[in-house]
């Protein structure tokens, strides 16, 4: 994680708000900022993603993708001041390990460490027990993909069956704006249209646990800020494998246009959500043709889910 001196820009300037000394100003609006009028913006803003995206009923149970970064961090830390006092809405953290030395085992002690001060429900579930080996072990065999492309699948797959077996109607993972926005660009760079509209809030449909994304119209760095100044046990460390990812070439360049013409991210999410109806139209989602996977059972849009065709069976 970058420094936050780009964002700290405002210390001892007044609130836009109030009379009170600001701690960041967001190039985007305008405004300067203090702690409580920055902490209401962002929470005021994932409470309208979530009233206009995912419409949360009663009766409902959230699992939290929780890695112990901050992204979830601040996802869980938020999700339960909105619904932790609502006893129609149950809150389950869900954390996986991968495998990957000297990161993840002191993430998952940041995670546990949230979820007891929270009280809440914790599970932790492996690549090791699930799929026989670790990130670690798999990316020292002979391999097609980047360890990211592994990882994003098996992750993912775990995520979900963790989600059902634990009753969950949706699946809260912690993307901010500065992910979305990175993803909008890479798809179109790739031409991948199909996966484009695949980010789309999504519908329900049996089976599935409805992935949700709360913080997706917040800047990364206002993200860490939060968790900053709300004193959250976190670990800004990055994984180890993420320089073999190409969307890291995709962020510098976002950055760069944001830091230039503030506003780029959050004009590219904009123009994406106006352009969603119409690509939708020429290109159907993929969940409207799901199959069960020949091996594992697991809803997928060929014969093999991704996670078994890596998994080397045909």
């Amino acid at each position: 994680m970058k420094s936050l001196s780009g964002r700290m820009t405002s210390m001892g300037r007044q609130c836009t708000k109030c009379d009170n000394e600001s701690i960041i100003y967001q190039k985007y609006s305008g405004m300067h900022l203090c702690k409580k009028h920055f902490v209401e913006d962002v929470e005021r803003k994932i409470k309208l993603t979530i009233r206009k995206h995912y419409n949360i009923n009663r009766n409902e149970t959230i699992a939290i993708a929780l890695s112990g970064g901050k992204d979830s961090t601040v996802l869980l830390y938020i999700l339960n001041k909105i619904f932790g006092d609502r006893p129609d809405i149950n809150l389950v953290a869900i954390t996986i390990d991968e495998g990957i030395s000297g990161y993840r085992l002191d993430t998952i002690q940041k995670s546990k460490e949230l979820t007891d001060n929270l009280g809440i429900k914790h599970v932790i579930r492996s690549f090791a027990d699930e799929y026989g080996m670790t990130l670690d072990e798999l990316t020292q065999k002979q391999r097609s993909y980047g360890a990211c492309s592994y990882c994003g699948v098996f992750r993912k797959k775990l995520l979900n069956k963790t989600a059902k077996e634990e009753g969950a109607t949706r699946l809260a993972i912690g993307h901010n704006l500065d992910d979305e926005a990175q993803t909008i660009l890479l798809n179109h760079l790739k031409g991948d249209i199909s996966r484009l509209v695949r980010l789309d809030p999504p519908k329900k449909i049996e089976g599935l646990t409805l992935r949700i994304k709360p913080l997706r119209s917040i800047p990364e760095k206002e993200v860490a800020l939060y968790a900053i100044v709300n004193e959250l046990p976190m670990d800004f460390s990055e994984c180890p494998y993420a320089h073999e990812a190409i969307r890291g070439e995709v962020r510098d360049m976002l950055n760069e246009f944001e830091s230039k013409h503030p506003g780029t991210k959050h004009s590219l999410l904009s123009g994406f959500q106006k352009l969603l109806p119409i690509l939708a139209k020429e290109y159907p989602p993929e969940e409207n043709k799901l199959n069960e996977c020949s091996v594992c059972g697991d809803l997928c849009t060929g014969s093999l889910c991704q996670a078994c065709k890596l998994l080397g069976y045909e």
